[in-house]
């Protein structure tokens, strides 16, 4: 697997190299720092800081340029990052960073910015497929994980407790409304029962 990844990191450089030289001029044009100039928070401005830095090492290992994302706190929910590749753009949950922001540095933001690069290098492809992993092994020198595994209980919301055949199983104020509203059922997938409300 590892050789396969390599190999791929080499024809990034073989096809991509020879481009760096018609495209430079527009590419050089950009700001290097991300986009984001309102940012007074210490530890966001950590996370800016690091994404410039590891650009800069994308760069290095590449031998091109890739142009700068605008950075945003302004993700929701459980997700600690998402990279938006058409507009070539990174979210981060701020509540998540500030609970941990060690594996923001160390993990969340060369996984997230690994996305953006890869959709220069590659185009569109698997969101973690083995170009995404390429990235991350060979440039970063870390494993590709799809998933974090933050605590993200600050960040769940409200849930309310259903019953199945296999035991309790939390639903999102979202999914209990639809079912208040008689909007859908849910069933659970294993033994296949209509999950019903806790009633006391």
């Amino acid at each position: 697997m590892f050789k396969s990844i390599f190999n791929l990191t080499q024809r990034a450089h073989q096809v991509l190299t020879p481009d760096t030289h018609t495209k430079e001029s527009s590419l050089s044009a950009r700001p290097h720092q991300p986009v984001n100039t309102t940012i007074s928070d210490p530890l966001q401005q950590q996370i800016l800081a690091k994404v410039e830095t590891d650009y800069q090492l994308a760069e290095q290992h590449f031998k091109r340029q890739f142009p700068r994302p605008s950075v945003h706190f302004s993700l929701r929910g459980k997700s600690a990052g998402t990279a938006h590749l058409q507009t070539n753009k990174l979210r981060f949950n701020p509540v998540l960073l500030a609970e941990n922001p060690d594996i923001f540095i160390t993990e969340v933001v060369p996984h997230e910015i690994s996305h953006l690069v890869c959709f220069h290098l590659f185009g569109k492809v698997k969101p973690h497929g083995k170009e995404w992993q390429s990235v991350m092994l060979t440039t970063f020198n870390i494993a590709p994980k799809t998933t974090h595994q933050l605590n993200t209980q600050s960040v769940s919301g409200q849930q309310f407790e259903y019953f199945c055949g296999c035991g309790s199983v939390p639903l999102s104020i979202r999914r209990h409304n639809r079912i208040v509203r008689g909007q859908t059922q849910y069933r659970c997938r294993r033994c296949k029962q209509t999950l019903t409300p806790f009633n006391p």
